[in-house]
């Protein structure tokens, strides 16, 4: 059954910071509405993870215009269909206010937070739904899997690593190559993966971000770091505290 296609996607971010924001199901609401409207085969709604602009929250884009709403609530659900989904305005209370100019700016391209920005391992947060493994495989997802599996020998894993200048985030910065090298020349009967995805720093959330809005990076990941030391078992050590982090990984 081929995918249909629709003329707009309601991305609505369901990350931690909007949440926090508006508990209520703003995307379900969109969604009602929109079915109420007669438009359910030609409006998707979907659920993202974090945009990253969470004072703005909850943030709602719209494709394929990237029409940009912030601070949106349950009282403007009715609006937003209404006027953007249906008559192809914008809804001018809801668009992000410049501080500076007061301008206000309708798209996401235009916002200068995001247009500071070069979004690497957060490029797919807020642009796909997290639950579904087949929009992270159209933004190229399990590709570099498949390549290291199918051309790579481990060590060439490894030097690729290497070259690549990747480093650890955690504070000290040791290059990931090198300790994927340490690890695949240690000799062992059995070795473990660790994906440490605890975040002990106040308010800080950037492994949350991810675990929530694109979980297959980090399983894909694993998976090319597991086949490059030659671990055969992988476990993701995730606080309690972020329950929708452990639900998009289960």
């Amino acid at each position: 059954m081929t995918e249909p296609l629709y003329r707009a996607h309601v991305m609505v971010c369901g990350g931690t910071g909007c949440k926090s924001l508006d508990p209520e199901d703003i995307a379900g609401a969109l969604l009602a509405e929109v079915t109420r409207r007669g438009l359910a085969d030609e409006v998707r709604v979907v659920s993202t993870g974090c945009r990253g602009f969470c004072s703005m929250g909850p943030i709602v884009v719209i494709h394929p215009d990237g029409i940009f709403y912030s601070a949106v609530h349950m009282k403007d659900v009715a609006d937003i269909v209404e006027e953007t989904l249906v008559k192809g305005r914008v809804v001018e209370r809801l668009l992000y206010q410049e501080p500076i100019s007061q301008q206000r700016l309708p798209k996401y391209e235009e916002i200068p937070f995001y247009g500071k920005q070069v979004r690497i391992a957060l490029r797919n947060c807020g642009a796909i739904n997290p639950d579904v493994i087949e929009e992270y495989i159209a933004r190229g997802g399990y590709e570099a899997l498949g390549r290291a599996l199918t051309t790579m020998a481990p060590d060439q894993v490894i030097e690729a690593v290497k070259k690549s200048g990747l480093r650890g985030r955690g504070g000290a910065g040791f290059p990931t190559g090198l300790k994927w090298e340490f690890t695949r020349k240690a000799q062992a009967n059995q070795k473990y993966l660790i994906c440490n995805a605890d975040e002990g720093d106040p308010g800080a959330f950037m492994d949350r971000s991810i675990l929530e809005g694109d979980p297959h990076s980090v399983l894909e990941g694993m998976a090319i770091a597991a086949y490059a030391i030659g671990a055969r078992e992988g476990y993701i050590y995730c606080r309690a505290e972020y329950p929708l982090a452990i639900q998009r990984l289960k």
